[in-house]
């Protein structure tokens, strides 16, 4: 490895292998978005028999070959879409016949060619590549095709962008879309041909899809994904070239290991798509919807001023640890706080656990009284969507069902924003009201708590005095704070 750069073969071989990572990367997304991996595969092995040709015409000559084999490249492109417009098949099938066809030809052309002395075409340097025997001619040759890629691919870059994502738009803009194709096609002959002696033309449809394929699982914008794939395919064909030199292996097939080890950790290591992203989201989806239980389980245990957290461990099920983490987040969050040795909501708990328990409610009686469920089928659904509806929609669905005050289970669903809204001052003794969560701020969210009155429950006015008022809650009298009383607001639903 210390005397690589030494070897004129050997900056050659490297230099090749840049220009070849470069073309793959920026023309195979195009082959990628049109589905057409296994057209890149076709024209790989369909221009062997354009090779025999060349070598028939002008012998040993790099641009004999090239010629022909672009020519049979555009041959058997021609053929498979011909095959898939007018002949009765399937797609794939047209592909299969043509490249399957032509290899075989070029595989045979080879072989007999290679009978007659004074021949020396292998046919292993074309179907796995000889990246080491470039010569000044075959690099001058790719760089002057990568040259041109990516000059066409710049210069038609809009028209290869909108007959690529929607061709039928493509055609009405005044696009001449079998143009695009046929130059398309043109394009991967070329780069089929300047990777023929890097990785060989059966492992190129590697080097054109595998660097796609990393690049779309990290973007979705075009412009972004061609640098991306661009950089991956370089780095692919160096790095392969240079693991090749240090183990003494063949450079193509290591340039693909390399393709397929960055497409693996692109899949588990992406950030947003990949798998491990997907799973930590998950983990942190789950989390979140443990800790609305939480909140809900506490708000659900009504007027107790402390909530009995050992029973809500034990109706969740949770473990030591499960517990310990879902708290502290909740913690975090700012949903629960300690005052005075004891745990206790927040003005953002209280108000995010009636949230909650507001949507399970409206949606159990959403399903009982507009799709017909019996109320014994919603409660397991409810569970699940309350995590997932908003407010807004929630108070949607109560205008739409008239702002009901029950549940289908005859508890009262804590209301949200209702047009009859009073402070509880105004209330008149005998008259029955509940508690809405759309308080003023948190901090009389806080005094409700500490107060035990909580939206689902209702409220008796029993005595009333300037600034005293008795009601009763939950089968219970208690004395209302004078501070509540101009600054809490409740909903009058009748007379006791």
């Amino acid at each position: 490895m210390e005397n690589l750069f030494q070897y004129d073969y050997a900056i050659r071989a490297l230099e090749a292998s840049a220009l070849v990572g470069l073309m793959c990367g920026i023309l195979g997304c195009f082959i990628f978005l049109r589905n057409m991996a296994l057209v890149g595969d076709a024209l790989s092995h369909a221009i062997l028999p354009g090779v025999v040709v060349g070598f028939l015409i002008a012998g040993q000559s790099v641009l004999a070959f090239f010629t022909g084999s672009v020519v049979a490249g555009l041959i058997a492109a021609f053929l498979i879409t011909y095959i898939q417009t007018n002949v009765k098949s399937k797609e794939d099938a047209a592909i299969g016949v043509v490249f399957s066809t032509m290899f075989s030809l070029g595989v045979i052309g080879i072989s007999i060619l290679t009978r007659q002395e004074g021949v020396h075409l292998d046919l292993k340097d074309f179907l796995f590549g000889n990246v080491l025997a470039i010569t000044p001619q075959d690099l001058w040759l790719t760089s002057l095709v990568a040259v041109f890629v990516v000059f066409s691919s710049i210069t038609l870059y809009r028209f290869l962008f909108i007959s690529t994502f929607d061709p039928t738009l493509a055609k009405a803009m005044g696009v001449n879309t079998k143009v695009i194709h046929y130059f398309l096609m043109l394009l991967l002959s070329f780069t089929v041909v300047a990777c023929m002696q890097s990785v060989g033309v059966i492992l190129v449809v590697g080097m054109l899809i595998m660097p796609a394929s990393t690049a779309y699982t990290l973007t979705k914008r075009l412009p972004v994904m061609l640098v991306i794939s661009a950089l991956i395919g370089v780095t692919c064909t160096i790095s392969g070239f240079l693991i090749a030199f240090w183990l003494d292996i063949t450079p193509g097939p290591a340039m693909n290991v390399v393709g397929a080890f960055i497409y693996l950790m692109a899949i588990f290591f992406a950030p947003g798509t990949g798998k491990l992203s997907i799973w930590l989201n998950r983990q942190q989806a789950s989390k979140a919807m443990k800790m609305d239980d939480l909140l809900k389980a506490m708000v659900s245990q009504g007027n107790q001023k402390e909530p009995d957290l050992f029973a809500i461990q034990q109706k969740m099920g949770w473990s030591n640890s499960m517990w310990k983490t879902i708290w502290e987040g909740a913690f975090k969050l700012g949903w629960i706080e300690e005052k005075s040795g004891k745990w206790t909501l927040t003005g953002s708990g209280l108000k995010r656990g009636f949230e909650l328990m507001g949507a399970h409610r409206t949606w159990e009686q959403f399903m009982v009284e507009t799709l017909g469920y019996d109320k014994s089928q919603v409660h397991l659904q409810a569970e699940q969507l309350e995590h997932f509806l908003t407010p807004q929609l929630i108070d949607e669905i109560q205008v739409e069902m008239g702002r009901p005050l029950k549940d289908p289970h005859g508890a009262y669903i804590p209301q949200t924003n209702a047009n009859k809204e009073l402070f509880l001052g105004s209330l008149e003794v005998g008259d029955k009201a509940l508690v809405v969560t759309t308080q003023p701020n948190e901090h009389v969210m806080a005094l409700l708590w500490q107060e035990g009155l909580t939206p689902n429950f209702s409220i008796t006015v029993l005595e009333k005095t300037k600034n005293r008022m008795l009601v009763k809650v939950n089968g219970k009298e208690q004395e209302i704070v004078s501070e509540l009383l101009g600054s809490m607001r409740v909903l009058k639903i009748g007379k006791a």
